[in-house]
């Protein structure tokens, strides 16, 4: 008898032949089915998969389990008795042909290829009778909801400020972002994507420079994240006021405007314009000294998306407070204090008369009024030294001589002459600049009826030739009578003397 080959060379080779591989078991169950749904599955962290595998026909003794991989990497995934993950259960817990098991809130670690497994025992062991094709999974992350960052403090308009967009946790690895502004496109610089070391995700951070304006109170920045897991673009806005701060412009004026009246109240406003944000402090002091002066304050929002505040302080002008500076410090935030000043200005009373009496209309009348006297007074005044230089003129061409009546012919004298009211006699009313003698006076008043008028009483002359001491004799005349007489001026004696000085008086005889 010839020997037999050993048995042990035949159960190598079941166990290293496919599961196609016609066996002694397959020999002897050929009506036993396992179908295993074929192609890769994709699906996205957090949905539930579900993993198909149904058997037919009679098979041996044995579980039919889930293993995750194939070779010396495979695990067991899940079996009739029980699964290693919660999130994996049999969709018929009764049935004896459907082994078709779903895995909730699949995660990236899911991905794999699965295998739908017979087993049947062999000498208290178990060995593989039949599998499936495997199925392999694709799983697929969503990125996160976008972050959007801003500056750390507020900035300026005019001043360049970086943004933020960041996402993570997605796959595959391809991601697009974009970037607008109010709806408009910006253009950014590709973005940043770097492995997440605890999964086999992906994260990604997109960052953009803006240029800060007054006007983007009311602006917005958009970042628009496009994966592959996605519908729809994810977004993020990010209202750009909350970057910006827009200084205030600071003002103080007067009501009413310029000096005033002691005891009058003046108002000083303190304007402070276009400032984003809203909260701002404003304090009023007095010559540098801060005050507790009441005021009120009302805050204003513009259609510009800024705001508009007044501060208002009453004063009584009273006149220790006559050039007292009143400032107003505004604060804003993140900033300096800005302040502006006004000045409180009395006014003067009028010196010609009660201020206190009178209100602006009367005080400019009355001001009319004293100009119009002032005018009056120098009109009169230019037309006074006008006639005294007319009359001077006069006088000037006119001899300079007395016209006198004669109260009586002297006694003395030689020559007659008839009675007549209207006989004029010269009087020479040199005083100081020579001294005629006696005989020149009575050769002039014999020839010319001249009369000498001395000015001193203590020079002597002849009996016949010297005036009389009575009342008739004048000692001065009175140079501002000008030709009293009607009668007709008789010329003085050509030529005179340089040094004689004539004037025409009146005499009244007695």
């Amino acid at each position: 008898m010839e020997p037999r080959p050993p048995a042990w060379p035949l159960l190598c080779l079941l166990l290293l032949c496919p599961p196609s591989c016609p066996g002694v078991g397959a020999q002897k169950y050929r009506d036993f089915k396992l179908q295993q749904s074929q192609g890769p599955v994709v699906m996205t962290t957090g949905e539930t998969l579900t993993l198909n595998c149904t058997v037919s026909g009679s098979g041996p003794i044995g579980a039919v389990r889930w293993l995750k991989g194939w070779g010396s990497g495979n695990r067991n995934f899940y079996e009739e008795k029980g699964s290693s993950s919660s999130r994996v259960t049999r969709a018929d817990n009764e049935s004896n042909t459907d082994f078709t098991i779903r895995i909730r809130d699949v995660h990236l670690e899911d991905a794999s290829t699965y295998y739908c497994v017979k087993f049947h025992k062999v000498n208290n062991s178990e060995e593989v009778f039949k599998r499936g094709e495997g199925t392999k999974v694709l799983v697929h992350a969503r990125p996160s909801e976008p972050v959007m960052s801003g500056p750390s403090r507020r900035a300026v308009p005019g001043q360049s400020v970086p943004f933020t967009c960041s996402a993570a946790g997605f796959f595959p690895r391809d991601i697009q972002v974009k970037w607008l502004k109010n709806s408009v496109s910006v253009r950014a610089e590709p973005p940043n994507i770097t492995p997440e070391l605890s999964s086999s995700s992906y994260n990604m951070s997109s960052t953009i420079q803006v240029v800060l304006r007054e006007d983007d109170v009311r602006s917005e920045l958009t970042c628009e994240v496009q994966h592959i897991t996605l519908g729809s673009p994810l977004r993020r806005t990010y209202a750009l006021r909350q970057a910006l701060r827009v200084p205030p412009s600071v003002s103080v004026v007067a009501a009413p405007p310029g000096a005033v009246e002691v005891n009058k109240t003046v108002n000083f406003t303190c304007h402070v314009r276009g400032f984003y944000p809203g909260p701002v402090t404003v304090t009023w002091l007095e010559n540098g000294t801060e005050t507790n002066m009441e005021n009120t304050t009302e805050l204003t929002e513009t259609s510009q998306g800024l705001f508009e505040l007044k501060s208002t302080v009453t004063v009584q002008a009273g006149e220790e407070k006559n050039g007292s500076r009143f400032t107003c410090r505004v604060v804003h935030e993140d900033q300096e204090p800005i302040s502006s000043t006004g000045t409180l200005r009395i006014a003067a009373p009028a010196q010609w008369g009660p201020s206190d009496s009178y209100t602006g209309d009367n005080k400019n009348l009355l001001i009319y009024v004293a100009v119009g006297v002032v005018c009056t007074v120098l009109a009169l005044l230019v037309i006074a030294i006008l006639y005294l230089i007319r009359t001077k003129q006069n006088k000037g061409k006119s001899s300079p001589s007395a016209r006198l009546h004669e109260p009586e012919k002297s006694s003395g004298t030689t020559t007659t002459q008839e009675s007549d009211p209207n006989n004029l006699t010269y009087a020479d009313l040199n005083f100081a600049k020579e001294k005629k003698s006696i005989r020149r006076i009575i050769e002039l008043s014999q020839q010319s009826e001249y009369a000498c008028i001395q000015g001193s009483s203590g020079s002597s002359s002849s009996s016949s030739s010297q005036p009389p001491a009575s009342s008739d004799n004048l000692t001065y005349a009175d140079l501002d009578m000008v030709h009293l007489s009607k009668a007709p001026r008789r010329p003085p004696p050509r030529p005179e003397e340089s040094s004689s000085e004539y004037a025409s008086v009146q005499i009244q005889r007695q």
